[in-house]
């Protein structure tokens, strides 16, 4: 469905971009006349009202194109927001089943700690188990941040790559050039 409203996307803008050439190649077209008064009195007139015309088609044409390209933009970052949402709520709904879960592991221990006479064991053990979770917390964070920094580095990468290979056209192209003058 996507790849279909990008095609339909794409063609509008083609034949936008068609009636506004148009639009300036007819203004262009119309302005520079001269009036020969004596043979006709209303050409003047005609070329006015042509002219006219033209750069109607002009500014319309021209507002349709921005228009067109602002509803784009502004399509794809609903579409990016949107996604956005879902993930944030898809990541809230986890944090409060891993929370219900540890709540419910935490009440599990406190009964069995009471109920069992063994309680210096369990406390300890829960001792180990929050400390455990606190350095299981501190690792995630240290992962998110190289995640982030192979994420940063990975994009910087990839910039300087599409620059390179922008820089090898050109040389290309120089020495397409070179060589087809040494040829001659």
């Amino acid at each position: 469905m996507g790849a279909q409203t990008a095609l339909y996307f794409y063609g509008l803008i083609g034949l936008l971009c068609l009636l506004f050439l148009d639009a300036i190649r007819e203004m262009r077209k119309y302005s520079n006349e001269e009036y020969d008064l004596n043979v006709n009195p209303k050409a003047e007139m005609q070329a006015h009202m042509k002219l006219f015309r033209a750069q109607r088609n002009f500014y319309i044409s021209g507002f349709a194109l921005l228009l067109s390209l602002l509803i784009r933009r502004i399509a794809t970052l609903l579409s990016v927001q949107g996604s956005l949402l879902a993930q944030n709520e898809a990541v809230l709904k986890q944090a409060r089943s891993a929370s219900d879960a540890a709540q419910k592991l935490m009440g599990d221990s406190k009964v069995q700690s009471s109920s069992g006479g063994k309680g210096s064991k369990n406390d300890e053990d829960n001792q180990k188990l929050e400390t455990e979770l606190q350095s299981l917390r501190k690792e995630m964070e240290v992962v998110k941040r190289d995640r982030d920094a192979v994420k940063s580095q990975a994009e910087s990468v990839s910039k300087e790559y599409d620059r390179l290979m922008k820089e090898h056209e050109k040389l290309q192209k120089k020495t397409a050039i070179v060589g087809d003058k040494k040829g001659d």
